[in-house]
């Protein structure tokens, strides 16, 4: 796949090089330039309750973005590529690298938070070439996706990418199915695209599935009808593990107020090597993978104001690996919250630990009220709150999670937004490879300001 990466991009650099063809003059005549430029500021901060734990308080600046140039179609071909940077500076000793290079530093062994996980990075984030043929099309190349399970998780300063190649096909106005094969994966803190099987088990890749390399293939089929909308994802990674997202939401109308009801299922199951690995090495990976998720979410908005109430429940077996394994960014559940799998299980090698709602026998209710206030004159600002209570039906997990975020943001007419973000946790929880209980954090508190501008 890196060659065919290489050969993207230099067909992409010589179709930038060609003006002596009036059509491919026109094509880049009427190309768009897009981007934005996001200045991004985090403090971390964490009472540990564990016996000599040692609280820590970390934070980081940096600026950073993309640049896009995208071609126009010529006889159904397009090509485009996407640079994407992150530059920190004022840093201190302490560093939240969630916010820099986390994942270039776990991937080369340097830590959360070493010199290369606090280093800023470029990277050609997307680079492909398309070709679109009345209801289908085929794409090739690096690109930014945005699925329940591999999903660009743009909240930090850049997104997450994967590399492969994919296929649509639109029934109509309501219907779309996708078809991809991804080879590569970059997670969003990291400049690298490395293999996705191997993004997942790091070191042990070899050694649970047979083989240093793999691939997922993945199948999506979109439904949007008038009062209702249905999503089925499955996604099949070799000698690994397959993962099947099914989810339906229907909306209706009563009085002054959008009401919308949705409902959502994950099933997860070790397949091939990886599945006799699991079995043999049971003490190690707690068994098989074997996870199943429910989640409901109740949704009214009225004039400007939007309420939300959500469930979910990660199913438990004490005899299979449980949790909900999610190594290329998918944060999948209507309780998600901004700290709920913040990141980490992403990161390399990580996908087998487990955070918050995600951890098996995980139960959350979530709540959440948003509020515009342009009626009172000061459009484009709103305020959103939202708390989540998690109780975990394990051995050991006797404390109960709580989670508040607070979010005040701002909308420019056209193009610029600020956020100010504060979040609390209480007993933050996750779990090791084998499902045990790591050390809560007591207290976690996080202040974010992001200031994003998009051209």
């Amino acid at each position: 796949m890196k060659y065919i990466s290489l050969a993207i991009i230099i067909l992409s650099s010589a179709l930038l090089a060609t003006s002596e063809v009036n059509t491919l003059a026109e094509v880049f005549n009427e190309a768009s330039v897009s981007g934005n430029v996001k200045y991004y500021y985090i403090q971390t901060d964490k009472d540990k309750s564990a016996p000599n734990a040692v609280s820590t308080s970390a934070y980081a600046n940096s600026i950073g973005g993309q640049l896009s140039f995208d071609t126009a179609s010529l006889y159904g071909f397009r090509s485009g590529v996407t640079f994407m940077t992150t530059n920190p500076f004022l840093l201190a000793a302490n560093v939240d690298a969630s916010l820099i290079a986390r994942d270039n530093g776990i991937r080369v062994g340097d830590g959360v938070s070493g010199n290369i996980a606090r280093d800023g990075f470029s990277v050609l984030g997307e680079a492909y070439l398309a070709y679109d043929y009345k209801n289908m099309g085929i794409y090739l190349g690096r690109e930014v996706i945005r699925t329940p399970l591999i999903n660009a998780n743009e909240v930090r300063l850049l997104p997450s990418a994967v590399e492969g190649t994919s296929l649509y096909y639109k029934l109509g106005k309501t219907t779309k199915f996708d078809l991809a094969y991804y080879s590569a994966f970059k997670q969003r803190t990291s400049s690298v695209f490395t293999n996705i099987i191997e993004h997942a088990l790091g070191s042990q890749t070899k050694t649970i599935t047979g083989s240093n390399a793999g691939y997922v293939v993945m199948f999506g089929l979109n439904h949007k009808a008038e009062n209702y909308s249905l999503k089925l994802y499955d996604y099949y990674a070799s000698d690994f593990m397959n993962s099947l997202y099914l989810s339906g939401l229907y909306s209706l109308k009563i009085k002054e107020a959008k009401v919308s009801l949705a409902a959502q299922y994950i099933n997860q199951k070790s397949i091939g090597n990886a599945d006799t690995y699991f079995e043999l090495n049971s003490g190690t990976y707690g068994g098989k993978i074997s996870s199943s998720a429910i989640g409901l979410k109740l949704s009214a908005t009225v004039s400007s104001s939007k309420f939300l109430l959500a469930y979910s429940k990660v199913l438990k077996d004490e005899t299979k690996h449980d949790s909900l394994v999610l190594p290329w960014d998918g944060t999948p559940l209507f309780t998600n919250m901004i700290t709920s799998n913040n990141l980490f299980q992403s990161n390399y090698g990580m996908s087998l630990n487990a955070d918050s709602i995600y951890i098996g026998g995980a139960q959350g209710i979530k709540l959440l009220y948003n509020q515009k206030y342009d009626n009172l004159g000061l459009k484009g600002i709103s305020t959103s709150l939202s708390y989540l209570n998690m109780s975990f039906d394990k051995i050991g997990f006797d404390k109960t999670q709580e989670d508040y975020n607070l979010v005040l943001q701002y909308i420019a007419p056209k193009a610029f937004t600020l956020q100010l973000k504060g979040i609390l946790v209480k007993n933050d929880t996750s779990t090791k490879v084998d499902g045990s209980l790591n050390a809560q954090v007591k207290l976690l508190t996080q202040y974010r300001v992001i200031a994003n501008y998009k051209f």
